[in-house]
């Protein structure tokens, strides 16, 4: 679904209670294949049927397009210098069946605009969610104001870790901030690169012991992808790895997670 109309905007004090259908994805470090879970979680969204829009928050090194092989005329650059609207930046992927708002690829200006601006882009992106069933938010890594911001729209964090001990760290840290600042967010834990479904359960069990232990909350597993050269193939040759290897088995364990996540809905 794409159209150039500018949105209706809803009145400031309305629009925190929107955004349940937001799902960002975050992680405490980069390279732990966010990004790429960020598309494929879109992708298989919209083959289940939903309205899906994909948006770039990574807002410091914004990467959805080059891993997807386009080229926008319309980013998030454009928006925030005033000369479109959050609307008027969606771009349409036949591909995949779903939108896109692309970031600045290349460019780390957008991390440092004022925070009144970036307050009000995640408000009229919450407004533009209610044109689709779901809107996944690829967030940068960390904890910057940005991935705040960002995260604090969403209904449900996806929060992607790995085995490596830095990634399982500042995934935790993560998980520490965001409940400090929202408690009771929706944070699902998605271990991401597992050698198997057990490792990663194992993986999972690691964070959660943390998160009980010092702060009290048990975050569900939101699933496990094992493993797959698939993937790497498919980033290489900036294809959706369900358009390329719809049988993967990392395919597979999105489409698991998907199946979870609606339903939980």
């Amino acid at each position: 679904m794409t159209t150039t109309d500018a949105p209706m905007l809803a009145p400031r004090s309305t629009v925190r209670a929107k955004g349940r259908n937001i799902v960002a994805v975050a992680s405490g470090k980069g390279g732990v294949g966010k990004t790429w879970f960020s598309i494929t979680l879109a992708h298989a969204l919209a083959r289940a049927g939903q309205r899906v829009l994909l948006f770039d928050g990574d807002l410091g090194l914004a990467n959805v397009d080059i891993q997807l092989g386009l080229m926008p005329k319309t980013d998030l650059g454009s928006v925030v210098a005033g000369r479109l609207t959050l609307n008027q930046a969606l771009v349409s992927f036949p591909e995949g069946g779903f939108d896109i708002i692309a970031g600045r690829s290349g460019s780390g200006t957008l991390a440092n605009i004022p925070l009144s601006r970036l307050q009000m882009l995640g408000d009229d992106m919450v407004v533009l969610a209610g044109n689709y069933d779901r809107v996944v938010v690829d967030l940068g890594a960390g904890v910057e104001k940005t991935t705040r911001n960002f995260s604090q729209q969403a209904g449900t964090i996806m929060v992607v870790t790995t085995d490596e001990p830095t990634s399982l760290t500042d995934a935790y840290a993560f998980i520490k901030v965001t409940h400090m600042e929202r408690p009771g967010t929706d944070m699902r834990i998605v271990v991401n690169m597992a050698n198997s479904t057990r490792e990663g359960e194992r993986i999972y069990n690691t964070l959660l012991k943390a998160c009980e232990g010092f702060l009290k909350i048990s975050p569900p597993l939101a699933g496990v992808i094992r493993r797959d050269l698939k993937v790497r193939e498919a980033i290489r040759n900036q294809t959706p790895i369900m358009t390329r290897s719809p049988n993967a088995e990392a395919a597979a364990d999105v489409e698991a997670i998907v199946q979870r996540l609606i339903r939980s809905k």
